[in-house]
């Protein structure tokens, strides 16, 4: 077996993975780094069929290349659905924003009817092979890929284990060959419910002092967590960004929810915002969960230049902060810039690590569940300390983007 990352081996984010076995060539995921401008992927070399583990625009990203030039992708129908909804957007941006993006109108307009819509735990024949999808525990419709030739191999996407408000977590699946992903690999995360608990507690306190919350999230599973952790606490909760859209699409498939009954209930219990009018209603709330989750444009700026200079509002941090963003500068310096402005924020900030991925510990718990024989480290800035982990069984291999490695099975 041979496996080509075109992005994603040795680093976070932008995925693509070209995998040839059995003489049956499959490519796992095609996403780019959504920067400034955007970082895509190379022309993909030829495959027989392209899988897609989920919508974040680091997996999904450029998928809409693929199924414009008439290739299938094979998907749940929540990934399809969220990923068609993702190219769109981007599409947007990289107009007004005047990047460019190797994929237009049209081939988005496409791109729903390019989906081959596979449920968990269905099969797919490819050539030689059998494809066989499960639950990764990320984010609704989160699929890892079983793939059985000779032998058996596990790739994962972007993975975790815990039980979530909105997905449950991924269980282990006996396998010859495991390639995981390491986002997290040397870092654990506190205990879900103590982290739920702790956030709770620090919106009452501030709404107990007469300030306002604002809480920037990503808008595909971060924003619907936010949503059913915080709904029933009596406040007045608003929800700025695509968020809104994306948990109406995700409500469409609730078998993929962990409970749909809750995230239906939350989404009854906050107020949208549509419009400029709404945005300024929601000021005067008490929560606003709003795009983008590492203050990377979108509405937060504006509630950040309205309410950023008032000490007794707080700004609640929910995601990685990767380095160079604004939400790393505001935690580490206490201000952010937008369009060339610096806005200095003396609002409470405080950083709550919900993530979507498996923890180190978590991740070693998963590979030992899996028995592989060969383990493929990928997509992590600190797959040392996972290989550490498993220092004579099984292999370890550490792949680097466009250097083809070849594993014997």
């Amino acid at each position: 077996m041979r496996l080509n990352f075109l992005g994603g081996g040795d680093e976070v984010g932008g995925l693509a993975c070209h995998m040839t076995n059995n003489g049956t060539r499959l490519l796992l995921d095609y996403g780019y780094h959504p920067a400034e401008p955007p970082r895509y992927p190379p022309p993909p070399p030829d495959f027989d069929q392209a899988l897609l583990t989920h919508a974040h625009l680091d997996h999904s990203g450029t998928v809409a290349w693929l199924t414009g030039n008439d290739y299938k992708v094979i998907s749940t129908p929540p990934t399809a659905k969220l990923a068609a909804f993702m190219a769109v957007d981007s599409l947007k941006i990289a107009t007004f924003e005047g990047y460019s993006i190797p994929f237009d109108e049209e081939d988005v307009r496409l791109m729903e009817a390019g989906f081959l819509h596979t449920h968990y735990e269905r099969k797919r024949v490819v050539e030689d092979l059998e494809v066989t999808l499960h639950s990764a525990g990320h984010i609704p419709g989160a699929t890892m890929y079983q793939i059985d030739g000779e032998d058996r191999t596990l790739f994962t996407g972007d993975l975790n284990t815990i039980p979530m408000r909105l997905v449950n977590g991924a269980k282990p699946v006996k396998c010859d060959t495991l390639v995981i992903e390491t986002t997290y690999a040397g870092r654990d995360h506190p205990p879900r419910r103590e982290l739920e608990h702790d956030l709770r507690a620090k919106v009452e306190e501030v709404v107990d002092r007469h300030g306002r919350v604002i809480i920037p999230a990503f808008a595909m599973g971060r924003t619907q967590e936010m949503m059913m952790v915080l709904f029933d606490l009596g406040l007045e909760i608003w929800v700025d960004g695509m968020g809104t859209k994306l948990t109406k699409t995700m409500l469409e498939d609730p078998h993929y929810l962990a409970d749909a009954h809750e995230l239906a209930r939350a989404e009854t219990a906050i107020n949208p915002v549509w419009s400029a009018k709404g945005r300024a209603m929601a000021q005067r709330g008490d929560v606003i969960i709003t795009t983008s989750g590492m203050l990377h444009g979108g509405p937060v700026m504006t509630y950040l230049r309205a309410m950023g200079a008032d000490k007794r509002n707080a700004v609640l941090l929910t995601g990685y902060q990767v380095p160079g963003t604004n939400g790393r500068t505001l935690m580490t310096d206490g201000y952010v810039v937008d369009e060339g402005e610096t806005i200095k924020v003396d609002a409470e900030v405080e950083f709550f690590d919900f993530s979507a991925h498996a923890g180190h510990k978590e991740l070693k718990d998963f590979i030992r569940g899996c028995a592989p024989q060969r383990l493929v480290l990928m997509h992590g800035d600190n797959r040392e300390a996972m290989a550490e982990e498993f220092p004579t069984d099984p292999e370890v291999f550490l792949p680097v983007n466009g250097q083809p490695l070849d594993l014997d099975i």
